[in-house]
C-alpha cells in the first residue's frame, strides 16, 4: 500500500481527563429542566431526509494517477462526477427549522470562501480539524474479513474472495490506497475456517465423512455398533496465526487484522481451538437480522436466545479487546453493520474519550416492532456509544431516533440523540457502488459482447426484464413471480414478447438455518415459475427463466446491459446493488427501472419507477409502463439515475462520512459522555476483592419514581437481592435516602445487615443496630417556619402539589401537578426561598424529580459516604458500588472522586434516562437495571447478564446457567 502524503505533525496529544473541580456537572446550568425536543418535528416526508441530496461528491484525487487499494471485491475505486451544490451558506440554511438542522446544512455545503477548510479536510484532516489531536489512522471493524480462509498446519493459507458486500469491501479498498488521505486498517473475524484437503487428511475419517447417510458400519456379532469420531476441531497455533497476518497483508494490500473467535483456548500450547464456529453468527442473523426485516421467529423457551446473546456479546468483546491493542491516541473507529451493535459502548467503557462512529448496513425497524425484542435495551446502549450513527435512509435513522425515545427516554431529533451529558449525531448517508470501475467492466471485456450476441439470439425480438436477488424472503422474489404473472393475465398483448430473467443466488445469512430451508425456498419459486410457464408458454417460448445459482461476471453484466426493465421487488432491504448497477449498464440502453419503495435505495433513486411489492396490480401496471414509456421519458429518467449514481459512489460515501464525524467530533464536546455500566468488570473486580463497599439511592434507583413517593415500596426482589447482597460478610451494604427514619424502617429495617441514611445524610443507623444518630443536634432549625409559610404559598398555587415534612428537611412536591404548570412554580418557589431563607440561614434549596427540597448545607449524602469510606482507615477498600439517580446523589459521587481510592476500585453509577452531565463513570438505564447488576453480583445470572459470565469465565456459559 503507497503511504498517504500529509504535512508533517507532531505525535497527537493524548486528552487528559479535567479534575473535578472543572467538571461541567458541577456547573449550576446542567441542572436545568432539558430542552427536550420531538422527533422530527419539522414537518418533513417521514421517508425522505429533508437535506438529502446536499452531500460533498467531490474527490480530492484523480483516478488516473493513483494506485488503485486492494482488490477486495470485483472491483476497485475509480473517479466520480461533481454534483452540483449549494452556492453559499445562505442557501443552505434556508428553511432550517432547528439550530440541529442549521449545523447540518452548513456542515455539509460550503461556501466559496471555506473552499480551503473543504479542501484541506479531503487532502489533510488533521490539519484541517487540529483541535481533534487526529492520528491519520481509521481502524474499520466489520464482521467478516473479504476472504473465506482454509487452514491446513503448516502450510500458507488458502484465501478466496468472499462474496456480497461488494460496495462496503470497495469502501475499504479506496481508504487502502494512495487516494485517501488514511492509514486504514480493517479488523474482522476470520469466518468459519475450512479445513484445507491435503494428502494427509484426504483419507482422515474424520475430515471426510461418509456420503451415504444410511452407510453406517452394523457388526454382525451382535456387539453396539462403534461410535463415530467426534470431530476435535481445529487447532491453530501461535506461527500460524501469524502467517494468516502476514499473508493478508503481503499477498493482498491493505492492513488486515483479523478476530480469533475460539471456542477453547490452550494456554500452555498457545492454540486457539475452534469447533462450533457458527456459533458466533447466530444471534446477529437469528435474532437481529430477522427483526431488522421486520420479521418475527416462532415463540420458544429462551434458552438458546440467551445463549446466543452470551455468544453475541463476547464476539463484540473481542473484537474491543483487539481494535485497542491496535488503537493510538487519535485513531478513528469505524464500525459496520448489526452484528457489532455492542461494540461502540464496550470502547466507550474502556476509552472514554475515543473517536467512533456506527454505519447500519441494514433497515432499522420501527419502535413498535423494534420493541419485541428482548434485549432492546442494551442494543440501543451499545450502538449509543458511538460518537455519530449513519443509516441508509432518512426512515431507518428517524425510527432508531424514536426507538431511543419510546424504549429508553432519550431526548431525540431528527438531528440525533442526547444521552447522559452528550450528542450523539444519527444522520444519512446513502451507501454507493464502484461506479466507474463497474463500467469499466461492463463495457471493457469483449467476452461479454459475445454472451450479449448469444442471449440476444435466445430472445430474438423479445422484451428481457432482469432480476437479481438473494435467495431470501425479504427480497420479494416470489411478489415478483406472482406480479408477472398478473402481468401476463392483465395485458394478454404482450404474452410471448416479453421474459422475465430471474437470477437467485444463495443466502448470506446461515445462522439457525435448516437443512432444506433454501431447498423449500426454490421449490416454492419452482412451483410458481412452471405454473406460469405453464399458463403462458409454449414450445417455443418460455416466458420465466429462473437461474437458481451465481452466474459469472460476464453473464450478469451482459444480462444487465442486455435488458429492458429492471425489476427490484424488496419486500425490505438496505442497501440494494443491483438496482446501481443495472443504472451503470444502462448507459446505451436507458431501460426503466422498477424498484420497491422498501428497498434503501429508493430514497436516492427518484428517477425509478415506484413500486409497493405487496400491490400485485400496481407492480404489473409498472412493468406495463416500463415497456411503454417513450424513448425521450426512458432517456430523462436515466440521466436522472445516472447522474446520482455515479456522483454518489462508494468513494463520496467514504469521505462524506468522514468529514460528517469529524465535524460533530468538533461541535459537541464528548468528553464527558458517561459509558454504559461495564458488567464485565464490575464481576471481575468483585470476585477479586474481600472488602467492599456498597450505597443506594432509594427513590429512582432501587424503586421507579412514582406520582405518590408513598407508594415506592420496594418489590419482594429487591428486597431479597439486598438481604442476599448485604449477607456476605465482606460486603457492607447502606441504603443512603432522601427519606425520613419511618420510611426505611418500615421497609428495610427488618434486613438486619443493612446500614441505613435518612433524610440525605442527617440521620444513620449502623447495620445490626436499631438505634439512629442524629447528625444535626445542634443546628439550628428556626429556618424551618419560614419555609414551610412559602411552601404552603406555592401548594395554595398549584393543584396536586404537597408539602412533606420530615425531621430536618422539608420537601414541596409536585409529582401530582399539571407537569408544565408544576415545573413553572417550582422555578419561581426556588428563587423565593434563594432570595429569603437561603440568605438568612446556613440552608441550600435542592432540585429533585418533581420535588424541591430545603435542608442544612453541611447535611448531604457525599458527608455520608466520605464518613464510610474513611471508616477503613489503612485497610483500603477494594470494591465500591455507589449508585443514584438525581442531583442529591451527585454529592456521593463528588466524595469518591475525591477520595485516595484506586480508579479501578470505584464504580460510581448514575441510573435514569437523564441527559444531564454527571460526576458518575458509568450509567445505567432504570432500577430493574441495578437489581440486575447486584443479581450478577450475587451469582444469579439473568438473561441480561450471561454475556458478562461469559466474558469473565472465558468461554461459553454452561447450559445450567441459561
Amino acid at each position: 500500500m503507497s503511504p498517504s502524503t500529509r504535512p508533517a505533525h507532531g505525535e497527537p496529544e493524548p486528552v487528559h481527563e479535567s479534575s473535578h473541580m472543572s467538571h461541567p456537572a458541577l456547573q449550576p446550568a446542567i441542572t436545568d429542566v432539558p430542552v427536550t425536543p420531538g422527533v422530527h418535528l419539522s414537518g418533513h416526508s417521514a421517508y425522505t431526509d429533508p437535506t438529502n441530496g446536499q452531500h460533498d461528491t467531490n474527490l480530492p484525487f484523480d483516478p488516473d494517477k493513483t494506485s488503485p487499494g486492494p482488490s477486495w471485491s470485483a472491483n476497485s475505486y475509480f473517479s466520480p462526477k461533481q454534483e452540483d451544490r449549494a452556492a453559499s451558506p445562505t442557501e443552505a440554511a434556508a428553511g432550517a427549522k432547528s439550530g440541529e438542522e442549521l449545523l447540518r446544512r452548513l456542515s455539509s455545503v460550503q461556501d466559496p470562501s471555506a473552499s480551503y477548510k473543504q479542501d484541506l479536510a479531503d487532502v489533510d484532516p488533521r490539519a484541517a480539524h487540529p483541535e481533534l489531536n487526529l492520528s491519520g489512522r481509521v481502524i474499520s471493524a466489520t464482521f467478516t474479513v473479504p476472504y473465506n480462509v482454509a487452514y491446513a498446519p503448516g502450510q500458507d493459507f488458502d484465501l478466496n474472495p468472499r462474496r456480497g458486500t461488494s460496495a462496503l469491501f470497495d469502501s475499504f479498498s479506496y481508504l487502502a490506497s494512495s487516494a485517501s488521505p488514511w492509514n486504514h486498517t480493517l479488523v474482522g473475524w476470520t469466518g468459519e475456517i475450512q479445513r484445507k484437503t491435503t494428502d494427509e487428511t484426504a483419507d482422515d475419517p474424520a475430515v471426510a465423512p461418509s456420503g451415504n447417510k444410511a452407510s453406517a458400519p452394523v457388526p454382525v456379532d451382535g456387539a453396539p455398533p462403534p461410535n463415530p469420531p467426534q470431530d476435535q476441531g481445529l487447532r491453530i497455533g501461535r506461527d500460524d496465526r501469524a502467517r494468516l497476518e502476514l499473508q493478508l497483508e503481503r499477498d493482498h494490500g491493505g492492513k488486515i487484522v483479523p478476530v480469533w473467535l475460539p471456542d477453547e483456548w490452550d494456554e500452555k500450547k498457545d492454540e486457539v481451538i475452534l469447533k462450533d464456529q457458527g456459533r458466533w453468527r447466530t444471534y446477529a442473523e437469528h435474532e437481529l437480522y430477522t427483526m431488522c426485516h421486520y420479521k418475527q421467529n416462532e415463540p420458544a423457551d429462551g434458552r438458546a436466545a440467551r445463549k446466543s446473546w452470551a455468544d453475541y456479546y463476547r464476539m463484540n468483546k473481542l473484537y474491543a479487546d483487539r481494535i485497542l491493542e491496535l488503537y493510538k491516541p487519535g485513531d478513528i473507529i469505524i464500525v459496520h453493520d448489526f452484528y457489532l451493535f455492542l461494540l461502540p459502548s464496550l470502547l466507550r467503557q474502556r476509552l472514554p474519550s475515543i473517536y467512533v462512529g456506527f454505519f447500519l448496513h441494514v433497515p432499522f425497524p420501527s419502535s413498535e416492532f423494534y420493541r419485541c425484542l428482548s434485549r432492546r435495551k442494551e442494543i440501543l446502549e451499545g450502538v449509543l456509544g458511538a460518537n455519530m450513527i449513519g443509516f441508509q435512509s432518512y426512515s431507518y435513522s428517524r425510527h432508531f431516533s424514536s426507538c431511543c425515545t419510546r424504549i429508553l427516554g432519550f431526548d431525540s431529533s431528527s438531528a440525533g440523540v442526547d444521552a447522559y451529558g452528550a450528542h450523539v449525531a444519527v444522520d444519512v448517508f446513502p451507501i454507493g457502488i464502484n461506479a466507474a470501475s463497474t463500467h469499466k467492466q461492463a463495457f471493457g471485456d469483449p467476452v461479454i459482447e459475445e454472451k450479449i450476441k448469444a442471449i440476444k439470439d435466445m430472445y430474438p425480438d423479445k422484451k428481457i426484464i432482469i432480476g437479481r436477488d438473494r435467495l431470501d424472503a425479504a427480497r420479494g422474489v416470489l411478489q415478483k413471480l406472482q406480479a408477472f404473472e398478473m402481468f401476463l393475465e392483465k395485458y394478454p398483448e404482450w404474452r410471448e414478447k416479453v421474459v422475465l430473467v430471474q437470477v437467485t443466488s444463495p443466502s448470506n445469512i446461515q445462522a439457525n438455518k435448516k437443512a432444506d430451508d433454501d431447498e423449500k425456498m426454490i421449490n416454492k419459486l419452482s412451483e410458481l415459475v412452471a405454473r406460469i410457464n405453464g399458463l403462458y408458454g409454449s414450445l417455443s417460448f418460455t416466458p420465466v427463466r429462473h437461474f437458481p445459482q451465481y452466474l459469472e461476471r460476464e453473464e450478469y453484466f451482459a444480462l444487465l446491459r442486455l435488458a429492458d426493465v429492471g425489476l427490484i421487488t424488496s419486500v425490505r432491504d438496505g442497501m440494494n446493488t443491483t438496482s446501481l448497477e443495472y443504472v451503470i449498464c444502462q448507459k446505451d440502453n436507458h431501460g426503466p427501472l422498477i424498484l420497491s419503495e422498501f428497498s434503501g435505495t429508493a430514497g436516492s433513486l427518484s428517477g425509478a419507477i415506484h413500486i409497493n411489492p405487496w400491490d400485485l396490480n400496481g407492480v404489473a401496471e409498472a412493468i406495463n409502463q416500463a415497456l411503454t414509456m417513450s424513448s425521450e421519458q426512458r432517456k430523462t429518467d436515466f440521466e436522472k439515475l445516472h447522474k446520482h449514481v455515479i456522483s454518489n459512489n462508494v468513494q463520496a460515501w467514504s469521505n462524506n462520512f468522514l468529514k460528517r464525524l469529524m465535524t460533530n467530533l468538533s461541535s459537541f464536546d464528548q468528553s464527558f459522555a458517561t459509558p454504559a455500566l461495564d458488567r464485565a468488570k464490575l464481576l471481575q473486580q468483585y470476585r477479586n476483592s474481600k472488602k467492599r463497599l456498597f450505597m443506594f439511592d432509594y427513590d429512582g434507583t432501587l424503586t421507579p419514581i412514582v406520582k405518590d413517593p408513598g407508594q415506592a415500596i420496594p418489590s419482594d426482589r429487591v428486597t431479597r437481592t439486598l438481604k442476599s447482597l448485604a449477607a456476605d460478610p465482606a460486603n457492607s451494604v447502606w441504603i443512603i435516602s432522601g427519606r425520613d427514619q419511618a420510611f426505611l424502617d418500615e421497609w428495610m429495617g427488618h434486613i438486619a445487615e443493612l446500614g441505613l441514611s435518612a433524610e440525605h445524610g442527617s440521620f444513620m443507623r449502623h447495620p445490626r443496630t436499631e438505634n439512629w444518630e442524629n447528625l444535626t443536634e445542634k443546628t439550628d432549625m428556626n429556618w424551618r417556619s419560614e419555609v414551610i409559610e412559602v411552601f404552603q404559598h406555592y401548594t395554595d398555587k398549584t393543584p396536586g402539589s404537597f408539602v412533606e415534612t420530615k425531621k430536618i428537611a422539608l420537601t414541596w412536591h409536585y409529582r401530582l401537578a399539571d407537569p408544565e404548570w408544576g415545573a413553572f412554580q417550582a422555578r419561581e418557589c426556588q428563587k423565593h426561598l434563594e432570595n429569603t431563607v437561603g440568605k438568612k440561614y446556613d440552608v441550600e434549596v435542592m432540585t429533585g424529580k418533581a420535588n424541591l427540597e430545603v435542608r442544612p448545607r453541611f447535611v448531604n449524602k457525599g458527608e455520608i459516604a466520605k464518613r464510610l469510606v474513611e471508616g477503613y482507615g489503612d485497610e483500603p477498600l477494594e470494591f465500591v458500588l455507589c449508585l443514584g439517580d438525581d442531583f442529591t446523589d451527585e454529592d456521593m459521587f463528588r466524595s469518591l472522586r475525591q477520595s485516595k481510592l484506586p480508579e479501578d476500585h470505584v464504580f460510581a453509577v448514575t441510573v435514569g434516562a437523564s441527559s444531564k452531565q454527571t460526576l458518575a463513570s458509568w450509567h445505567l438505564l432504570e432500577p430493574a437495571d441495578v437489581i440486575s447488576c447486584v443479581s450478577l453480583l450475587n451469582g444469579s445470572a439473568d438473561a441480561g447478564n450471561v454475556g458478562a459470565i461469559a466474558v469473565v469465565d472465558g468461554g461459553p456459559v454452561p447450559e445450567a446457567r441459561v
